[in-house]
């Protein structure tokens, strides 16, 4: 197989960073398998092809059958950075302006942040909006499938660049620290996020929270961002 894959989110926005060809065979059934799972949470798809150096047409194939899927569920698949060979091959085969394409992950990244269809989660969701970060994906997914059950907007990353990113493009007004957050705990990384969203209430959360029952965890987590009321 010569094609290796990358994957994280960002927000509401899954990445998949490739290298090598995506051909028939064993690489498409790999990539196939990788955009599977991201969207069975995620309809906002970024490819990072920087780094892909041929696609024959089952491998293209592929790539415009989850566009339709993730645009069918108002999604997209976006196209980020891709080489001068897969831009003139999109060209030739007038894909072009079938796929939206961006000159790097960080500006297709941002055009789904800005321009994305909401999903109906978030927009039932109408309380505070919540940054999570956090390296792990299952405990991203937990925090975000909590937080907006309780009527919270989730945004949640494992990179402290992607972080950034969110708020930049969002408002944010409460930002959580996960568990295995680690020196994105540390001081001067967290001074960087509050001077990104400086009225932002800031929660780091200990590294127990992991281990904890679920709903004890849960409980915990609503009690430290809900604000006090005073009678």
């Amino acid at each position: 197989m010569s094609l290796s894959l990358e994957s994280r989110h960002c927000g509401s926005v899954y990445i998949i960073s490739c290298r090598g060809r995506i051909v028939s065979g064993e690489e498409s059934a790999v990539l196939e398998a990788v955009l599977q799972r991201g969207m069975r949470e995620f309809t906002r798809v970024v490819l990072d092809v920087s780094r892909v150096d041929r696609i024959d047409s089952a491998g293209m194939g592929l790539l415009v059958r989850f566009l339709w899927h993730a645009r069918n569920r108002n999604g997209d698949v976006r196209l980020a950075a891709p080489t001068e060979a897969i831009t003139h091959l999109l060209k030739m085969t007038k894909l072009d302006s079938v796929f939206r394409i961006y000159p790097n992950e960080e500006a297709a990244i941002v055009s789904h942040l800005k321009e994305g269809v909401m999903t109906p989660s978030e927009a039932a969701a109408t309380g505070p909006r919540v940054l999570f970060l956090d390296p792990s994906p299952d405990t991203c997914a937990f925090v975000r499938a909590l937080l907006a059950r309780n009527g919270y907007r989730v945004l949640s990353t494992g990179l402290m660049g992607d972080a950034k990113i969110l708020l930049n493009a969002s408002t944010v007004d409460i930002i959580v620290l996960g568990p295995e957050s680690g020196v994105l705990a540390a001081p001067a990384t967290l001074d960087v996020l509050q001077k990104l969203a400086p009225s932002a209430k800031t929660v780091v959360l200990e590294p127990e929270f992991k281990s904890r029952a679920a709903d004890e965890a849960g409980i915990a987590l609503l009690e430290r961002i809900q604000p006090r009321t005073t009678v």
